[in-house]
């Protein structure tokens, strides 16, 4: 009798054992799904609305339209100085600047602000058209360049500027910036 009531409470905790095995496989093999899903999903930030049009950075790629906006403001406030904001103005663009790129642009940085220190030189751009490579992560901004003394203006040129742009994580960063030549400047 002892052994059949034996057999009998090993059979049901045997039962009992087999059920938290199959429910532990469930609960992994749930798991693995769930992470497997999480790292391959499109992470995506709604940006605070600053047009019309619903924009998105997501782990997928970078909008055409975020990347206009984001150049554009860049393109204004790099293009657009003066001797009185020139700190100000080298603070703001690091801050857009790339970690690997930080240290280069910060030496071009410089040199301009050296030059440009002490004078009453400033300058004000006006776009007049953008290209966009949302693949290359590239942008290019035409329009006027017009440069001051003063008040009085003494120059103002048709100019076309590229900036370099890469990806960290769901953010933009400034990898570089550049004017581009025109047929004046291959001329001479």
């Amino acid at each position: 009798m002892q052994s059949e009531f034996a057999h009998e409470q090993a059979q049901r905790h045997l039962a009992q054992r087999n059920r938290f095995a199959a429910l532990a496989g469930v609960l992994g093999v749930t798991s693995l799904i769930g992470i497997g899903a999480a790292v391959t999903r499109n992470e995506a930030i709604v940006l605070v609305p600053i047009t019309s049009e619903t924009l998105t950075v997501s782990s997928g790629g970078v909008d055409t339209h975020y990347l206009e906006l984001v150049t554009r403001d860049t393109a204004l406030m790099l293009l657009n100085r003066a001797p009185e904001s020139l700190d100000y103005w080298m603070e703001q663009i690091l801050k857009l600047a790339d970690p690997a790129a930080h240290g280069r642009l910060k030496a071009e940085l410089v040199a301009i602000v050296e030059e440009q220190r002490g004078s009453d030189i400033s300058q004000a751009f006006v776009i007049r058209a953008m290209e966009v490579d949302t693949k290359a992560l590239t942008s290019t901004v035409s329009g006027t360049l017009k440069t001051f003394v003063g008040a009085q203006v003494i120059a103002s040129q048709e100019r076309s500027f590229t900036f370099r742009w890469s990806r960290r994580g769901l953010s933009l960063a400034l990898t570089g910036f550049e004017q581009n030549s025109t047929p004046e400047d291959q001329d001479q």
